[in-house]
């Protein structure tokens, strides 16, 4: 222990040394001289500047003033090729700052389309403006310039006002909540009710009562041009305009979906014409029938029903008429066969049964029988025969309904014998 102390007490000086000559050997930087150029001076292009002496320097440059026109020149974005073959000759629509949400409504490339202009300079406004792609935008000037000015002309005027109905909104289809984005919060949709000639008449699309042939002018030019058409017959939504817009699908798909209906037919007055003037007098008219024939006669009042005249008594002592012969159904087996047994227990107990003469049956005809004679007052009853049907009513059932029959056991066929196989041996059998 002792040696090892003596040890570590020799070899502390040594490390001590050893770690001062380190400390001493890591080189360190000399300080800045007073004629080096600054840091801001350090750039190439400055290396001519550096080099002359500190008096001959130039001043520094003041700084050029921000101009807010080279400014707003530098973030304008470049003009789209749309945009720049929208000019005013086609269209009156200047541009505006793209929209962005909320959500997912918005678009780039936007305009304000206002008017149309015709190939002859007159302007054909949208009122009210619609806020549209440049592309939609473009669609439209080019359909209104050449189909709806030529649609015009064949009816004799000119095409002078667009009736927009609806453009950009931020909403669902059909403004349902919930539902999917429509084409107008993409600006990519334009909503026509109508439009105006010069002559001051106004053509409603979806007015049953305008002219076919001129609806259906329409509805083959706008299907040929924009790629989703709905009107009356699509939905509910669009029964009282016409949805026109861009939407890309795939395949280059297309919807066209407005059916041209024909007008209502007339309902006839709830209350009658005036009597004309030229007519005959009320007096006459109902004297004669139609053709000239003179009216049919009058049908005879109706006559009171006849009373039925009162019977003569009949004298004390006299015989009494027979009865008809009731007509009595045919029983079935069942209950004639219950009707035997109760009349044989009635004649055992000794009740006498009036007898009934037998009547034609309905079925089939049969000769006719001769009335039996009235019998005398004092003659006693004749017990009643077995034959006779009418102890059915006069007594009650008493006889208990029949069982139901057993049911019989299903034979079973015999088995056959088994068949020898090819070298007549018996084929085995096998257990079931």
């Amino acid at each position: 222990m002792r040696h090892l102390l003596g040890v570590a007490v020799l070899l502390l000086p040594m490390v001590w040394a050893m770690s001062a000559e380190g400390r001493a050997a890591v080189p360190l930087p000399k300080p800045r001289p007073a004629q080096a150029p600054g840091v801001q001076d350090s750039r190439p292009e400055d290396a001519e500047k550096n080099n002359l002496p500190q008096g001959s320097r130039p001043e520094a440059e003041p700084e050029q003033a921000a101009d807010p026109k080279s400014n707003a020149t530098a973030a304008k974005p470049a003009a789209s090729p749309c945009r720049l073959a929208l000019t005013e000759t086609i269209a009156i629509a200047p541009s505006i700052p793209p929209i962005r949400g909320p959500g997912a409504c918005g678009a780039e490339d936007l305009v304000r389309l206002e008017a149309v202009v015709l190939a002859g300079g007159q302007r054909v406004p949208l009122k009210p403006a619609a806020i549209l792609r440049c592309t939609m935008a473009s669609a439209i000037a080019d359909w209104a310039r050449t189909d709806m000015a030529a649609l015009a002309g064949k009816l004799g005027s000119a095409l002078s006002e667009i009736d927009n109905f609806d453009s950009f909104e931020c909403r669902g289809r059909n403004r349902i909540k919930g539902a999917q984005l429509s084409e107008h919060g993409k600006a990519n949709a334009l909503d026509v009710r109508g439009f105006k000639l010069a002559s001051g008449k106004f053509i409603s699309l979806t007015d049953r009562n305008e002219s076919r042939e001129v609806r259906e002018q329409v509805l083959h030019s706008v299907c040929a041009r924009f790629s989703t058409v709905l009107g009356p017959g699509s939905d509910w939504y669009h029964e009282d305009h016409i949805h026109l817009d861009l939407a890309e699908r795939r395949s280059n798909y297309r919807i066209c979906q407005w059916n041209v209906y024909d007008p209502l037919p007339q309902v006839a007055p709830l209350l009658p014409a005036v009597r004309p003037d030229e007519a005959p007098p009320r007096e006459v008219a109902e004297g004669q029938a139609e053709g000239g024939h003179p009216p049919a006669a009058a049908a005879p009042p109706p006559q009171p029903a006849a009373q039925p005249e009162p019977q003569a008594a009949e004298p004390e002592g006299a015989e009494p008429e027979a009865a008809a012969p009731v007509v009595v159904p045919k029983a079935t087996k069942s209950r004639r066969d219950q009707s035997r047994g109760a009349r044989a227990k009635a004649t055992k107990t000794g009740a006498a049964q009036p007898t009934q003469p037998k009547t034609e049956q309905p079925e089939a005809a049969q000769p006719e029988a001769a009335q039996p004679e009235p019998a005398p007052p004092d003659a006693a009853p004749t017990p009643a025969s077995p034959e006779t049907p009418a102890a059915d009513a006069a007594t009650p059932e008493t006889t208990k309904p029949a069982a139901p029959p057993p049911a019989q056991k299903k034979k079973r066929k015999p088995r056959r014998a088994p068949q020898p196989n090819f070298f007549g041996l018996p084929l085995p059998k096998f257990p079931r």
